[in-house]
This record gives C-alpha cells, sequence and structure tokens, in this order.
C-alpha cells in the first residue's frame, strides 16, 4: 500500500494540464522508489460523473467529497480558465475546510487559490498564482498576501503555484523535499522540463509589447533589464518612461500592484539568481554586477523575498544540477 496519498480535487472546466503535470511528476517519482514508499493519486469531485475539462477531455473521478472523507497527505486544488469568475461551490469549500486542513500538506495549482480563498483558508497566508489573475485574488481576499512573480510558494502547510506548467515546478519540488533532490532530478530528466526554472512567472506576462504598442512600464522593464547595474531612483525610471515621477509611482502601483522599488528589486534578484545558478562568480561580485549597493543589501533582499540567503540558494540549486 503506497504511503502517500495525492489528492487532486477537480471540477467542470478544469485545467488538463494542471491536473496532469502534477500526476505525471509524482508518477515519475514512483519509478525511482520502492513499493511501500511509492504516490498513489487520486482525483477528488462532486460526483461521481465524468468532468469535463476546458479543453474539452473527460477526466473521471476515483471518489467524491462523500466518499473522500479520510485524512490524505497532500490535497491540491485544480485550476480552470473560468475558476475566477465562478461562484463559490459549497460542497467543495465545505470538503476543503473538512480534509484539506488535515493533509499534511494542502494548496493550489494556478488559479485553484480562489477555491482555497473561497473556503477561507487564505487568510493571512502568503500565496502565488496565475498571473493574469493574481491582481484579482488580491482584490477578492485582501487578507492574503499574493506573490504576484513566484513561480511556487510555501507557507507552513499551504502551498500554491503559478499558472498550468507551475505545477510541474511545484509537484518537483514536493518529490524533493519528499525523497531529495537526485529524484526529483531523475524525474524532470525523464520529464524533458527544467528541475528548477530560473526567474519568475513575470518573464511569461504581456508588459513587453512590439512596435508602436510599447507601454511606459515596458519601456522602463526593457531598459532596466539591459541595464540592471545601474542606479535606478524614481525620478530615473519617470525619465525612461517619458512621465513624471508621480505618474510612474501610480503606474507601477496600478499596473503591477508594486512600487517602482520593489518592481527593480525583483528584477536584480532574478539576474542575481541565474547568476548564481549558472556561475562561480562570488557573491560580492554578484551583488555589484547586478546593481546592489553591497553584498549585505543583496543578502537582505533575498532573505525578504525568497525566505533564503544567496549562498544557501547557490547551495539548492548546485545540488539539483
Amino acid at each position: 500500500m503506497p504511503k502517500r496519498d495525492i489528492v487532486l480535487v477537480i471540477h467542470d472546466g478544469v485545467q488538463a494540464l494542471d491536473v496532469a503535470g502534477p500526476l505525471d511528476v509524482f508518477s515519475a517519482a514512483n519509478g525511482f522508489l520502492a513499493e511501500d514508499d511509492q504516490y498513489r493519486c487520486l482525483l477528488v469531485a462532486r460526483e461521481n460523473e465524468p468532468v469535463r475539462c476546458s479543453n474539452g477531455m473527460w477526466m473521471i473521478p476515483d471518489l467524491t467529497f462523500d466518499t473522500a472523507e479520510r485524512r490524505f497527505d497532500t490535497v491540491l486544488v485544480a485550476g480552470g480558465p473560468s475558476l475566477p469568475q465562478r461562484a463559490e461551490d459549497d460542497a467543495m469549500s465545505d470538503w476543503l475546510r473538512r480534509f484539506a486542513t488535515q493533509a499534511s500538506r494542502y494548496g493550489s495549482i494556478c488559479n485553484g487559490t480562489f477555491a482555497l480563498g473561497h473556503a477561507g483558508l487564505l487568510d493571512g497566508r502568503t500565496v502565488t498564482t496565475h498571473w493574469i489573475c493574481s491582481a484579482e485574488l488580491a482584490a477578492r481576499f485582501p487578507n492574503t498576501r499574493v506573490e504576484h512573480d513566484r513561480i511556487y510558494a510555501r507557507d507552513d502547510r499551504l502551498v500554491t503555484s503559478a499558472g498550468v506548467t507551475a505545477g510541474i515546478d511545484l509537484s518537483l519540488a514536493l518529490v524533493a523535499e519528499d525523497h531529495g533532490a537526485d529524484v526529483s532530478l531523475a524525474c524532470a530528466k525523464g520529464l524533458v522540463v527544467v528541475a528548477q526554472r530560473q526567474g519568475g512567472q513575470s518573464q511569461f506576462s504581456p508588459l513587453l509589447l512590439p512596435g508602436e504598442t510599447i507601454t511606459p512600464i515596458a519601456k522602463v522593464k526593457a531598459y532596466v533589464m539591459e541595464n540592471i547595474g545601474e542606479a535606478f531612483p524614481v525620478e530615473r525610471l519617470a525619465e525612461i518612461a517619458g512621465v513624471s515621477p508621480r505618474s510612474i509611482a501610480r503606474m507601477f502601483v496600478r499596473e503591477l500592484d508594486m512600487t517602482p522599488h520593489e518592481f527593480v528589486e525583483n528584477i536584480r534578484i532574478d539576474h542575481a539568481r541565474n547568476l548564481l545558478e549558472a556561475t562561480d562568480l562570488v557573491a560580492k561580485a554578484v551583488a555589484f554586477d547586478c546593481g546592489f549597493a553591497s553584498p549585505d543589501q543583496m543578502r537582505s533582499a533575498f532573505q525578504r523575498r525568497l525566505g533564503v540567503t544567496p549562498l544557501r540558494y547557490r547551495e539548492s540549486f548546485r545540488a539539483l544540477a
């Protein structure tokens, strides 16, 4: 009997990759594990009927909310394109409150965070979700801290991922947590995916637009990324964008839900992460290359945003290399 039950909560209109991606990771991991330490993956839905995915395919649940009344190791709610606009599913919310919170880990893939929010499981917690609906999630559940640029996030037992394929990243991280980096890396190689994706999900969002449609924010982002070692007070960012300092500050808060300082710091951190992962540069060189005033400033930024020091981050990445 497998030791770890992994439950994916599905619903009408579920995103197929939100389910198939994580299940393929856990299934791949089983190939490297002893039989009594393997994962058992289960789909749970409101009713014992096939569920239609957003791409038209069907999924058949293993259990219903009425028959899944026991403790599981991990419970994850899969997302779906229409989920943020839907009314609360009372049966799902009730089941999540009763049984997801009993699990060793619980959380969501993509915008499955909205289901957790309806169930009251996001208050006071730090989460991430698909970039396209992260601002809406923050507005809908104001007591939740939404990290808009994370591939996945962990807050104690609560785990959440960004959009769609980020569920694979989260699942690989959970496998590494359960069975070590070597097993996670072997799964990633078998699935032909990156074991630890570099950067945040902002690299996939449409801030940079072609031709005449480029926005002031996009101009700033492009310039900062190309000239990361420079100093960027708000007056300099306003000059690059061609607007006033007051206007650029308002634009950042309105469009990205962050201050100009937070925006620049995030880009510096992502650049530093890439250098720590791909080079042997000492921390001081990395800090100055990325525009930090000192290694101590970089360390403080890493601990504030990622919860680890640059050295620990490099050690963790090298463990997967």
